[in-house]
């Protein structure tokens, strides 16, 4: 398998040989990894037990972690599932890249479509596939929503969206993702979406619609064809729990759990148990939220951006991505992501992705740096 570069890698290859400016400490602006301690009821509920680590973990899940998991989708989407359409996960990178495999094994000559620019786990699901690619271009013209022609669709197996989306920060309404399941249904593909940044919204009118929203709205209350895919690392500050689910068509999930127990990935009993702790509680999600509101605000303040409706992504258009990625590293010592190393075919380019990852003073100290070198 020919997979490419991970987009860090090719920042560090990238920024090999500059020193940068020592009068600043270095700000890594780079990574989605939330800078905040995980709360300490998740950590105490992990430290109790791990007694349980005696225990094999069920390649299922426990159910209770699957109950706090149906809850979670039922207070924050108002959508009631079954136990059977859900499936605890070994966060999401592990699904998305294994779930593309299984359903596409079967496909002669499979084809795949997902969003682009991406989180580069979903090309390599392709690789790994041997499946062609159709990529969704999300450009400044259609305001970064994901479209693609009837004719387009009809040749995919599978369509992999991601809204909130990582790296544009664009949303799409649940109307719209409605459209979308109305053409899985139609041309009869498997229709995914990444509902990683779900939870880091700002206004509580205008929060994220989930595609299992969407399916209902569309008339398919089964499901039929569509999937979602969360995760807790991001909602609680928690990527090393790695809790996340897949959840949606109960058929194609039955087949895909048998295959589940092959590869081995059951997250461990104490994580689970801490796991669920946290997808039934909203409270210290609510006190993250604030903080990644006021880091928006400070950006907003100091940079005159339009803030997004979710996401902790500011998507900068400058440009040139690796001159500007290159001479604010020097000068200022401070490392954003390129545009151009999350996309194909000249998508992203004239673009670099900055996190929003710190506390409020650190933010602001960093923006401000940023914002000296824009201006010169």
């Amino acid at each position: 398998m020919n997979f490419e570069k991970y987009p860090f890698e090719k920042l560090n290859e990238l920024l090999e040989g500059i020193t940068p400016n020592e009068k600043y400490e270095l700000s890594a602006l780079t990574i989605g990894e939330p800078k905040f301690q995980t709360p300490d009821f998740i950590q105490s509920e992990l430290k109790e037990n791990t007694s349980l680590l005696q225990k094999y973990p069920a390649s299922a899940g426990e159910n209770y972690l699957k109950e706090a998991m149906v809850n979670f989708v039922k207070n924050r989407f108002n959508v009631s599932l079954e136990l059977n359409q859900i499936i605890p996960t070994f966060g999401t990178r592990e699904v998305l890249f294994n779930f593309p495999q299984y359903v596409l094994f079967d496909k002669k000559n499979p084809i795949i479509a997902f969003t682009n620019p991406f989180y580069q786990i979903y090309e390599g699901a392709a690789i790994a596939s041997r499946a062609e690619v159709i990529h969704i271009d999300l450009t400044k013209e259609n305001d970064f929503k994901a479209s693609l022609s009837d004719d387009e669709l009809k040749k995919c197996d599978l369509v992999i969206l991601n809204y909130p989306n990582n790296p544009t920060s664009a949303e799409m309404t649940k109307e719209e993702l409605a459209l979308w399941v109305k053409k899985a249904l139609e041309f009869d593909f498997i229709l995914v979406n990444d509902e990683c940044y779900s939870e880091i919204y700002f206004d509580e009118a205008t929060k994220p619609a989930s595609l299992l929203e969407a399916s209902i709205e569309a008339g398919n209350s089964e499901f039929k064809n569509v999937i979602v895919m969360n995760s807790i690392s991001k909602r609680s500050s928690a990527p090393g729990l790695r809790s996340g689910f897949i959840a949606g068509d109960k058929e194609i999930l039955e087949g895909y759990m048998k295959y589940r127990t092959y590869i081995g990935c059951a997250a461990p009993v104490p994580l689970q148990k801490a796991a669920a702790v946290a997808w039934n509680d909203d409270n210290h999600v609510e006190e993250f939220r604030k903080i990644y509101r006021k880091n928006f605000q400070i950006a907003q303040e100091i940079l005159g951006i339009t803030p997004p409706k979710a996401t902790f992504y500011i998507w900068l258009e400058v440009e040139d991505e690796l001159e500007f990625t290159k001479e604010l590293f020097k000068e200022k010592h401070i490392k954003v992501l390129p545009g151009s190393f999350l996309g194909r075919n000249g998508i992203g380019k004239g673009y670099v992705r900055i996190a929003l990852v710190e506390n409020e003073t650190k933010t602001r100290e960093v923006l401000q740096r940023l914002k000296d070198f824009i201006d010169g």
